[in-house]
């Protein structure tokens, strides 16, 4: 597939991509003989992954450290389980603090429909 066409299939702009190439997170990425990226399948489920990954807040650093260990093979499985554990207890922290913003939210609400119909305090 052309950068263009993985562009479009990952809703991903051509520039990010390239990006994320020039820091090692899509490996297998190869030219045609005029130069144009040609991405297979491995690297388009790379594609994917990284994008999983970054919605999940994992930042280019980790992400490098992640796509790095994976090309080193099975022995980084060890350390690739601690990245990702980690990783999840960020997101699950940031949940967290999202809920009770939600939580404040609607009872912000809540009070303002009351104050709507005439019984503010």
């Amino acid at each position: 597939m052309t950068i263009s066409e993985v562009s479009k299939k990952y809703n991903i702009s051509p520039a990010t991509l390239r990006y994320y190439e020039r820091e090692g997170l899509i490996p297998g990425v190869t030219r045609s003989a005029g130069g144009v990226r040609e991405y297979d399948e491995a690297a388009c489920e790379w594609v994917g992954t990284v994008k999983w990954l970054r919605s999940a807040g994992l930042g280019i650093e980790a992400l490098a450290e992640y796509a790095a260990l994976a090309q080193q093979g099975d022995g980084t499985c060890a350390q690739r389980k601690e990245l990702l554990q980690t990783q999840r207890e960020q997101l699950a922290g940031r949940i967290d603090a999202l809920r009770e913003s939600l939580e404040r939210l609607d009872r912000k609400i809540a009070y303002y429909e009351d104050c709507c119909k005439g019984s503010c305090n």
